[in-house]
């Protein structure tokens, strides 16, 4: 295990400036991790940079993009959007900042540099350096270089971790928590009560990945923009989704073509895509002449086309991301978890008998609504929503070699079966197979292509979607309400020590998961966090007790 990175903000990516810094750091620094953080608020042309690097390269849409050496040494987190707004939504400790653009407010750069931390200026007139003095820069006699002194008391160094965690259940979200674990060097204990991973939700035959589109840019569409970005390059380092041989992930990066609901929908589209915030690579729209000709069905509104998106199967990526985790994961399935007690600083998991199952100083839940079982998470309002997929033999339909969305989806055919649904029930916890749901599926997957309705033997799945109120999952430390305390923000919601949640993720699962474990991974692990702070306060766990709390004062 290496030690913590050196930390690099550049005020605006120059990849001459990044391929010098990972040449400087490879040299002088091997027993250390690089994380280079820059900001992007134009478009880069990345075709001078290693080919490490241009095949992770994002489009040039607004949010933090994370990529990774293959090597696991560097890391690049790339800020695209206002300079000034992405600064300011920084969640990092620097050691070293290139002043390439400067802001204009020092403070919110002071706030980010560790007490020593270097500055190099591309220019300074006489106001900035004045106002990067005031901050507790000290200049030298370049008056471009300086070193920063903090006005308080350095922060007190954290204590050594203890890489110690128990994962309590299988699917996407606990898989991917060890996977992202064992890859900083944790030792991990996988708790699961089936015989198998992705017993529940995640052993679906296929789930679909692509982007969510909205006028105004909300919370949720760049939540789950940056979800379905992250999940994309996460794949390809793990092994990559296909079906060929080599291929980790089961499924096809084959497109996702998104219909338009009616000429309403259609008309907020059109002015989504005429906003410019979104190239073509990333989402295009197309007009009802040029989305027919792809569909060969009419489309007489419209749709988007996901040239990334497509389809997975789940199982094969929990598969993939529990073998990454190599000799750092001993699996405990067959086996139930349903208490957690604290004693002396850990956690002991017990089963119904009262056994131990594992013992560690960090538990992460992500055993769906399953989590509310446990005392500690009593309190989460979580719930589950129904979903019947179901599964038509291929010459039964006029199936495309894409997937095609609209009030419900259809996969292309995979080994002679394609994917249509999923019913959305809400208070339903009926696991069979009904008939309604089935036609219900047929019936819309029929509309979508134009055809009339058909009958199918009986055939399918039924999972149960964890959901919160707010449908945005639950990530990182867990709320104990127990605790009287008055909560004014997140971080003063007193929290369960070493009890953390992956929990919520609906039916987005398949790209909340790697983003989401990568997350809480940082947050345990004290690193530059890969989302703006808006976002990660939006997932926090807590934000249901400080909402109430704040009502009660």
């Amino acid at each position: 295990m290496v030690d913590a990175a050196w930390i690099v903000l550049d005020t605006e990516f120059d990849g001459a400036r990044f391929r010098a810094a990972c040449a400087a750091h490879g040299g002088q620094h091997l027993d250390r991790r690089l994380h280079y953080t820059a900001l992007a608020p134009r478009p880069v042309d990345a075709s001078q940079l290693p080919e490490q690097w241009r095949v992770q390269w994002p489009p040039h849409v607004r949010g933090l993009h994370r990529m990774v050496s293959r090597d696991g040494l560097v890391t690049l987190d790339l800020l695209v959007g206002d300079p000034a707004a992405s600064l300011a939504q920084l969640s990092a400790t620097v050691d070293e900042v290139h002043l390439a653009w400067v802001p204009s407010s020092m403070t919110v750069l002071a706030r980010l540099m560790k007490d020593g931390a270097r500055l190099q200026a591309v220019y300074l007139d006489d106001g900035q350096r004045v106002a990067l003095w005031k901050e507790g820069f000290a200049f030298d006699e370049s008056r471009l270089r300086a070193v920063f002194h903090a006005r308080q008391a350095p922060v007190a160094p954290v204590q050594a971790i203890d890489r110690r965690a128990i994962v309590i259940g299988a699917g996407m979200a606990g898989s991917a928590a060890c996977e992202r674990l064992a890859a900083r060097g944790w030792q991990v204990t996988l708790v699961e009560r089936h015989a198998q991973p992705a017993g529940e939700a995640s052993g679906n035959l296929a789930g679909i990945f692509m982007p969510l589109l909205s006028k105004d840019d909300n919370i949720p569409t760049r939540l789950v923009r940056a979800a379905y970005l992250h999940a994309l390059r996460y794949w390809d380092r793990l092994g990559g989704v296909g079906t060929g041989a080599g291929r980790v992930v089961e499924g096809a990066r084959c497109g996702v073509l998104h219909l338009a609901r009616d000429a309403q929908h259609a008309q907020v589209q059109r002015q989504i895509a005429a906003s410019g915030e979104y190239p073509p690579e990333f989402a295009r729209w197309l007009e009802p002449d040029e989305a027919s000709r792809l569909f060969g069905a009419p489309a007489p509104d419209g749709a988007w086309w996901f040239a990334d998106g497509g389809w997975a199967r789940p199982s094969s990526a929990c598969a993939a991301m529990l073998d990454a985790c190599g000799d750092l994961l001993t699996r405990r399935f067959s086996s139930s978890a349903l208490a957690l007690v604290r004693i002396n600083d850990e956690w002991h998991v017990a089963d119904a008998q009262g056994a131990v199952i594992a013992v560690a100083p960090t538990v992460i839940l992500a055993a769906g609504a399953g989590a509310v079982d446990f005392v500690q998470a009593s309190g989460l309002p979580l719930y589950t929503v129904r979903g019947q997929v179901t599964h038509l033999a291929q010459a039964s339909l006029p199936a495309r070699p894409y997937v095609v969305c609209r009030e419900s989806y259809m996969t292309p055919p995979y080994q002679g079966v394609v994917c249509v649904g999923a019913t959305y029930d809400m208070r339903d916890d009926d696991a069979s197979l009904r008939t309604s749901s089935q036609q219900d599926n047929i019936g819309k997957t029929a509309d979508i292509l134009g055809v009339p309705v058909f009958d199918a033997p009986l055939a399918g799945r039924t999972g149960f979607r964890c959901m919160a109120p707010d449908r945005m999952p639950l990530v990182g430390a867990l709320p104990d309400p127990g605790v009287p305390r008055r909560c004014e923000q997140l971080r003063d919601v007193p929290r369960w020590p070493g009890l953390h949640g992956l929990l919520g993720y609906a039916s987005r699962g398949l790209i909340w998961a790697p983003l989401a474990a990568e997350l809480l991974a940082c947050q345990l692990e004290g690193e530059p966090l890969p989302l703006e702070n808006q976002l990660v306060a939006a997932m926090d766990p807590g934000r249901f007790v400080l909402k109430e709390r704040r009502r009660a004062q």
